[in-house]
């Protein structure tokens, strides 16, 4: 990893790290998406990140969407902020927490005023932001100093040989040299939670881990459902894999080889560089937004059958080592690494392929789903609403 090209990112107040520059235009709830979407449509360069929950939640599953949309204005791939809500409370909530990063951040409640006015008040701010923000320049980053993801999707027989083993050849290279990696997909550990455990680092990290699983699992059984067809699913199924051990082993394998650091709850940081677990859904526009909330910047995707999934926060690789898909599907894929298959490839260099990749990446250069416009972004919801 030393020899590597000199990277670049933006700086934030906090000190934290980010590779792209946007002006987020955040509302609390659903109420508030056509007020975000209005105040982006005047202000082009802005981006309106409208979701379907944040009304008459509780518990558990009003903090995390607190959770989730102070992590999303505090990730540093956001330069500054506009949080609209329906009321002042739940907006000012969210500003203060975005607020701690010292970067730019300012709420509006549409009572009492009504759509029309606030969208012009808050577009004259989101103008200024956007400017602002236009003037803020690169600078040499560590590799220490940049925070990935990695979440897998559509998986196949090729997966586990084949995208996933280059990923955790990065994630290795990675945590080696100082940096961080998130993983998660709680459900998708399933028979092979033990292999997760026993890499924890002490008793602390490898008793919370359990209980996240083990939380997740009786969750799951107390339903009394059937989960075929959507673990594995009817993709996974056709790809080759029949049961959720077999996907569990693939996507095991991509968290490489280095000590489980930290346990995460959803959308929560990290304190420590090194590799994390993060309790997270298997859907993958849930997961990256928890993990672009958890403060990633940049997500590695396997993938087999081919999956389509951007993010609006943090841009998401593809990558396959299935033959098909990556002529089928080659408008989304970003990594092609079916050599490993045929044997016209070693894993030292579909891995240093992806290290190329994601290093550019990281410098600014578009992923094939930014490219296309894929900005899926989708909260956890945990209870039905009140």
């Amino acid at each position: 990893m030393a020899e590597q090209r000199r990277l670049t990112g933006y700086r934030r107040p906090n000190g934290s790290v980010g590779i792209r520059n946007h002006v987020a235009i955040l509302p609390v709830d659903d109420l508030s998406n056509a007020a975000a979407e209005g105040i982006a449509s005047l202000v082009p360069g802005t981006l309106a990140l409208p979701h379907a929950f944040g009304r008459l939640q509780f518990g558990d599953d009003l903090d995390l969407t607190f959770r989730t949309l102070i992590g999303v204005g505090a990730n540093p791939n956001v330069a500054a902020v506009i949080v609209i809500g329906i009321e002042p409370n739940w907006t000012n909530r969210i500003v203060e927490g975005i607020a701690k990063t010292r970067k730019p951040v300012e709420g509006f409640s549409i009572e009492g005023s009504g759509d029309l006015k606030i969208i012009e008040r808050a577009s004259r701010l989101a103008k200024q932001y956007l400017q602002d923000a236009s003037e803020l320049t690169r600078e040499p980053v560590e590799r220490s100093e940049i925070l990935l993801t990695t979440k897998d999707g559509e998986s196949d027989t090729t997966t586990g040989l084949g995208s996933c083993r280059i990923t955790a050849y990065l994630s290795d290279r990675w945590v080696d040299a100082g940096g961080t990696m998130i993983f998660g997909e709680t459900s998708e550990l399933t028979g092979g939670e033990h292999l997760i455990a026993e890499r924890c680092i002490n008793d602390e990290v490898r008793a919370r881990f359990q209980g996240f699983y083990d939380d997740y699992i009786a969750m799951i059984e107390a339903t009394g459902a059937n989960l075929l067809g959507s673990q594995p699913t009817q993709g996974n199924i056709a790809g080759g894999l029949s049961t959720i051990e077999e996907k569990a082993l693939g996507n095991i394998v991509k968290t490489g080889t280095a000590p489980i650091v930290g346990a995460l709850a959803p959308a929560e940081a990290p304190e420590r560089p090194g590799l994390h677990f993060m309790d997270t859904s298997s859907a993958a526009a849930e997961c990256v937004t928890l993990m672009a909330a958890g403060g990633g910047v940049l997500n590695l995707f396997p993938t087999g059958q081919g999956n389509v999934i951007g993010n609006p926060i943090q841009p998401v690789i593809k990558i396959t080592a299935n033959p098909k898909t990556a002529a089928s599907m080659s408008d989304h894929i970003d990594v092609d690494c079916s050599g490993l298959l045929t044997r016209g490839q070693s894993v030292e260099e579909a891995g240093d392929q992806l290290i190329d990749l994601v290093e550019r990446t990281i410098n600014g250069r578009l992923t094939a789903a930014e490219s296309l416009g894929h900005r899926e972004f989708t909260i956890t919801k945990l209870y039905r609403s009140a």
